[in-house]
């Protein structure tokens, strides 16, 4: 489904501040995989989601989704194939444009001057009424005035309101409190296993990336270094990934935030 073939990502070449984020990546994603990616700060984890999603073109390498090459398919052109959430509930959505104006922009239903018709003021009610946040009885309100957590639950149902090929979660309930974070993870679940979505999810929080999907990576200085599913995976505790880090790249994983709750 996505295939990435020996990738490369360096920044500012050539100079004293040149740094290679990326280096000769290759991963291949199942159709339906819900994958969780982990790492210390500075891993390549980001880096990688931007190379997917059409922020920078790789250096050298191939990026396949769903067959197609779009290794030099421009950002907005993937990204109607390619949902994706960010760590700041203030990216994805219009502050100053009312809840179902933003859902409608996202489904492909209206803009500016439009006029959202009845069967899609439905729509938007059933969905936002699954967020159980009251929302479906505020779709007039500016998103600018809603709270993190219900900013971002909104972004997760524009993200996924016309179900993408690939879903791209990048410590999405990083920035939300704890009990909020709880609640966003359990929409994530539910939306990705009712439409069988394929998930690609980076978290700190090592617990989640054992409980959530049926995949685990682990990142390191621009790479791969730990890749367990299936059998390889069930029963692993964090521990065990503690562990695993330190014998795949010869050093303990020394950022504490790795182990606090998101």
């Amino acid at each position: 489904m996505l295939r990435i073939e020996k990738i490369t990502k360096t920044f500012n070449p050539g100079t004293v501040n040149a740094k290679t984020a990326i280096k000769d990546l290759s991963l291949h994603v199942e159709k339906g995989d819900f994958i969780t990616i982990i790492g210390a700060n500075g891993a390549g984890k980001s880096t990688l989601f931007n190379a997917i999603s059409g922020t920078f073109f790789t250096d050298s390498g191939k990026i396949f989704l769903d067959g197609e090459d779009i290794t030099l398919t421009v950002e907005h052109k993937r990204a109607k194939s390619i949902g994706r959430l960010f760590q700041d509930p203030m990216l994805g959505s219009a502050p100053g444009m009312t809840i179902e104006e933003n859902l409608a922009l996202a489904a492909g239903h209206g803009g500016w001057l439009s006029t959202v018709s009845k069967a899609d003021k439905k729509l938007f009610r059933e969905k936002l009424s699954m967020l159980g946040m009251g929302l479906e009885d505020r779709m007039s309100q500016p998103v600018g005035l809603l709270s993190g957590g219900q900013r971002q639950a909104l972004t997760l149902m524009m993200a996924t309101i016309n179900p993408p090929k690939l879903l791209l979660l990048d410590e999405h309930t990083a920035a939300l409190d704890p009990a909020t974070a709880e609640k966003v993870i359990e929409l994530t679940e539910s939306i990705v296993e009712s439409e069988n979505l394929t998930c690609l999810m980076i978290t700190h929080n090592m617990d989640s990336a054992l409980q959530l999907g049926n995949r685990t990576l682990m990142m390191n200085d621009g790479n791969i270094i730990f890749d367990a599913s299936g059998e390889k995976r069930k029963g692993l505790t964090v521990n065990d990934l503690l562990d695993l880090f330190k014998e795949a790249a010869g050093k303990s994983l020394s950022n504490d935030r790795m182990l606090l709750s998101e």
